[in-house]
This record gives structure tokens, sequence and C-alpha cells, in this order.
């Protein structure tokens, strides 16, 4: 009897995830390069940027200048509309780029001109092919000064409309981690390290194989169609408290706030490796604490062993929560029939001259001035001459109201002050 199954080919049953990463801009090439010099098997890196003699000097063996004809290899300048003008420039090669990926990461500094222009494109592409995209982005150091960190907020916000999630490295919290001593090569060393770190753990909790599997259904479940900022951390630790050193240093991690970053998260993605002695005790200590900070939040816990880990724990976590903002929908789409039942409002608006100020004074009769001093109490014309003196006011007159019609009601003109009109004297 033939096997109904025989025809059945194993690369269909164990499809490997097609994983790229794009380093965009001066910072996003750093980073990438950095990356790709660790041992990640199957994954495909790609430096980009506007800056051809920057580009030069990355580590990563695939490389292109974005925009050529646009910059001429000069780069963007740290102007993010340059730089997204430059991606548009290449559309049809960034489609080609993202042919056939599963996932792709972004690995871009914001503030700039090509990373903070470029991002956005290439995310929006990239999910119109139909990927996972997942940004790894950080933001400048305050001492870049107000516009660098306008230009990085407003990138972050076109970055997270169109990627499934955004994780931020604020550079600012490195200093949480570093010395004085620490040399500037050194403290963006650690910076691509971090981003590094984030990478290398996704990647581990997609292509290793464990006891339980986190799966690229799972990171989607957490990531896809979220449009927000997501968070992510990594720990190791070794030795016999390594459950509860590495649950320290991630409650203490800069990039989740000491911890405030798992409370306010609805979703969280756990993935523990550890060596063959690694004990269900250890993963209790290690899970619990977590638990605690978001018992809410749908948790998706993981677990491999590996034997390149004997004696030691390292965990990959990945927080994050929906966007708050919603975006208001215009009255008339949402509903119409609210308008209807606003009628009743009255819209008219009368005609009438802008001006009520700086009028030129009335010129008065004789006749009309004496008629002012009997009103006043008979005062003679001497006497109010002593209590009443012309202050020395410039007069306003109305400029392009000049022409305008004077607002008039029963018979006053109420452009003229109302003391002028009744002969009020200022005392």
């Amino acid at each position: 009897m033939n096997d109904p199954f025989e025809n059945v080919e194993e690369t269909a049953i164990k499809k490997k995830i097609v994983l790229r990463v794009f380093g965009l801009g001066g910072a996003g090439c750093n980073a990438a390069g950095f990356a790709s010099q660790a041992s990640f098997s199957g994954v495909d890196f790609l430096a980009v940027n506007t800056d051809a003699q920057s580009l030069e000097a990355c580590a990563t063996p695939a490389k292109f200048v974005l925009g050529a004809n646009r910059t001429r290899g000069l780069g963007a300048g740290g102007d993010p509309e340059l730089g997204r003008a430059a991606a548009e420039e290449d559309i049809e090669k960034i489609r080609s780029f993202c042919d056939g990926a599963d996932i792709v990461f972004l690995l871009a500094g914001l503030g700039g001109g090509t990373g903070t222009g470029a991002a956005p494109v290439f995310a929006r592409v990239a999910r119109e092919k139909g990927a996972l995209v997942l940004a790894l982005v950080t933001l400048p150091f305050d001492f870049e000064g107000t516009r660098r960190q306008f230009q990085a907020q407003t990138g972050l916000q076109h970055l997270k409309t169109h990627a499934d999630a955004v994780i931020c490295l604020p550079n600012q919290k490195l200093f949480k981690v570093l010395d004085e001593n620490t040399s500037v090569l050194e403290g963006f060393k650690i910076s691509n390290g971090l981003l590094a770190d984030g990478l290398r753990g996704i990647w581990r909790m997609l292509t290793q194989t464990g006891l339980i599997n986190v799966d690229f259904a799972d990171l989607c479940s957490v990531t896809r169609g979220r449009h927000a900022a997501s968070f992510f951390a990594t720990a190791e630790a070794a030795g016999e408290k390594r459950a509860e050193q590495v649950t320290e240093k991630l409650l203490a991690h800069p990039l989740l706030d000491d911890g405030q970053v798992l409370n306010e998260s609805d979703s969280l993605l756990v993935s523990i490796v550890g060596g063959p002695e690694m004990t269900m005790n250890e993963i209790n200590k290690l899970m619990e604490p977590l638990h605690r900070q978001c018992e809410n939040a749908h948790i998706i816990f993981g677990a491999v062993i590996d034997e390149a880990f004997a004696g030691r724990l390292s965990v990959t976590l990945i927080a994050s929560r929906r966007r708050q903002e919603e975006v208001p929908q215009p009255l008339q789409d949402s509903a119409p029939d609210k308008l209807e039942s606003m009628q009743f409002l009255d819209t008219t608006v009368q005609e009438r001259s802008t001006s009520r100020f700086g009028a030129p004074p009335p010129v008065l009769s004789e006749e009309k001035k004496e008629q002012i001093i009997r009103v006043q109490g008979g005062r003679s014309r001497k006497k109010l001459s002593r209590l009443q003196k012309e202050l020395p006011l410039e007069i306003i007159f109305k400029g392009r109201f000049e022409k305008s019609d004077p607002t008039i009601r029963n018979g006053e003109d109420l452009d003229v002050p109302t003391y002028i009109r009744r002969g009020v004297p200022l005392n």
C-alpha cells in the first residue's frame, strides 16, 4: 500500500525562517557591522548609507549606496527629508532586498539624516512584502542638542507608523552602565553591543529548538500590528545563584527603566537558554518575579537546553504594549448622524467691521461741546479745562480697515471710545 505522505518534502515541514538585517545610516551601519562579526548563521546583513566613504569603512560584507543620484554619495547632511527622498529614489531596490524575508530587522540611529529619513521607508516596503518588521534604534545623547532630539522623536513617530515594533535604546541611559573613565569609542561599542544582544536573543529563540519552543508565531503575537515602542533586555549569569543574578540584572536593566516598563506591558516574551543542568526550580525563581511585575500581561515563555551554556543562564525578554493614542476620526465620517442632530445650533454670522480700536477722535461742534458741558453738571468751560487735560496719546488709525463700515448702534458709532461719546472727563 502506497504511503499517502511519501511525496511530502521535508523542506516544506522544516521551513527555515529568512531573517534579514539592514543597517541604515552611520550608526546603523556600525551596529550592523558589529553584529555581523558574531555567529549569526542564516542571517543576511546589508549596510545602507548615503555616505559612500563612511559605508566603505563598514565591516558588513554587503553594502549599498542609497540615493546615489540625489546625494552623489556625499551623505544626507543631517537632513531626514533628504534621507527619505534618497530611499524613495531606490524604492525598487529596497523591494528586491526584502523579497522572501520573513523577518526584517532595521538597525538605525535616529536624529541624523539617512537613518531617520530612510528607516520608515524601509519599514513600509518590508511590511508591504509581508515581512515582520522589527526596528532597533538608538536615540541621541542629551548633549547632541535639541534639534537632533526633535528630529529623532519625529522620525521615531514615523517609524512606529510603519514598523510592527520599535525597540528604542536612548543613548543617555548608557550613563547608567558607564563609568567616568569610559572612552567615547568604548561607549558607542557598548551601544552597538546592546543592539547586537537584542538581535542575537531574538535570533536564538527563533532558530534553536528547545524543551519549550518560542516560534515565529509567538513573536508575531507580541509585536505584529502594534506599531508601538517595544522593549528588550538580555542578561546572563553563571554560578550557583545564576537565576537570582539574572533576575536582578533584568529588573535593573537600563532599557527597562529599572523594571517600570514591565508594569506597563500587556505582552511579554521570555526565552531562557541554559546548560543540561538547568533545573525547574531555577526557571521558577526567574519567572516568578517577572510575573509579579506584569500580572495582567500575556506571557509567552520558552526554554532551550544548549551544551554551550553549561553552568550559565541567558535570558532574552521582549515586552510590548499597545499604543495608547488613538487617531481621531473626522466627525463627518465617524458619526454623520451627529451632524444632523447639531443643526439646531445657529451658525449665522453677521458681517461687521473687524476693528474696534484706534479710531481717531470725533470732530465736535461748539454747540455739541456746550451740550456736553451742560450734561456734566453745568460746569463752565474754564473749569472743565482745569479738570480735563488732553493726554499725549498717539492716534492710531485703522490702517487696512480704514475703509471698513463703522459699527453703528442706535445712532452711535461704537468704534469711538465711550468716554468720548458721552463726554466723560478723565480726572
